[in-house]
């Protein structure tokens, strides 16, 4: 099934992207080669309600997280989460591994409903996502075939050892991101961070000042400031101003708001607040944006 809002980007399922040799429900796994085959249109701008993984083994151009551009690059892997916007455009023959799983294949496997919100490049946030491998790599390509043969079998238990492979895919991916780094997101700081970037998404369009979140935080502003600046290379002010500013593209992109409404539901004072703020960091206006969505390149 395939949904979308009217004149807008579309939202595609997995069950609209599987194949007669998936035999899972909740995740597909293939060669990137075939997926591409067989979905053409998909170099459009378009989203997922799952989460979607893509490894590179050849290929060349680029693709866009949230409206920023990554070059392709053989041995880059990247993770989605559901509702980031996606398009590629890629040059001469790209090959590779591609998985989609819907969020109850793993939830109802960890006792942990936000485990997946622990490992970095499930953080939503584009650059965070897109990851070059090293030393890993072998390792992360034999994992993606396993989860490829479970997917196409009825084997006992086949469900489960994608669960297992996959887990295992993750903290092979965190391995080589983060050398000698078993679990980072367990150090006081990380987790410090990682409540800050959870209370922005659940506050920005209301919240817009660090004081704000750092009450919340019990802790003080220029304590979450030095913590952002040191942990993520941004200012708890940024890292708000950024989220904002991402969701007003996707609205601006993916509903049929007038420039008005986006404003008022991100919580400015007036359209023309909003017109100088979206310009000032985009240097476009709202309107022009929307008839030609831009991509930020790496």
């Amino acid at each position: 099934m395939k949904s979308s809002v009217k004149n807008t980007i579309p939202v595609y399922d997995i069950c609209a992207l599987a194949d007669a040799r998936h035999m899972h429900e909740d995740i597909t796994a293939e060669g990137l080669a075939h997926y591409l085959q067989r979905h053409p249109d998909l170099h459009f701008p378009h989203r997922h309600s799952f989460y979607h993984i893509v490894y590179f083994s050849k290929g060349s151009g680029t693709h866009s997280i949230d409206f920023e551009a990554f070059d392709v690059q053989p041995g880059q892997i990247y993770f989605m989460i559901p509702g980031q916007v996606h398009t590629w455009n890629f040059d001469g023959e790209t090959d590779g591994y591609i998985i989609n799983f819907s969020e109850q294949l793993m939830y109802s496997f960890l006792k942990e409903g936000q485990y997946l919100e622990q490992f970095p490049f499930f953080s939503g946030i584009a650059e965070e996502g897109v990851l070059q491998l090293k030393k890993n790599k072998n390792i992360v390509e034999k994992l993606l075939l396993q989860i490829i043969t479970e997917t196409e079998t009825h084997a006992a238990m086949s469900i489960e050892m994608i669960r297992v492979y996959l887990l295992s895919l993750f903290i092979q991916v965190l391995r080589d991101s983060v050398p000698g780094a078993i679990k980072p997101y367990a150090a006081p700081n990380q987790l410090l961070l990682r409540n800050f970037r959870t209370l922005v998404e659940q506050h920005y369009q209301n919240m817009k000042l660090p004081k704000e979140y750092a009450a919340m935080l019990y802790i003080t502003p220029n304590h979450l400031n030095a913590l952002c600046n040191d942990m993520a290379g941004r200012s708890a002010g940024e890292i708000i101003r950024d989220r904002v500013l991402l969701e007003a593209k996707r609205l601006l992109v993916c509903s049929g708001m007038s420039v008005s409404e986006i404003a008022w539901q991100l919580s400015f004072k007036d359209n023309s607040y909003f017109t100088k703020f979206f310009k000032k960091y985009t240097c476009v206006t709202p309107e022009h944006f929307r008839e030609t969505p831009i991509t930020t390149a790496k």
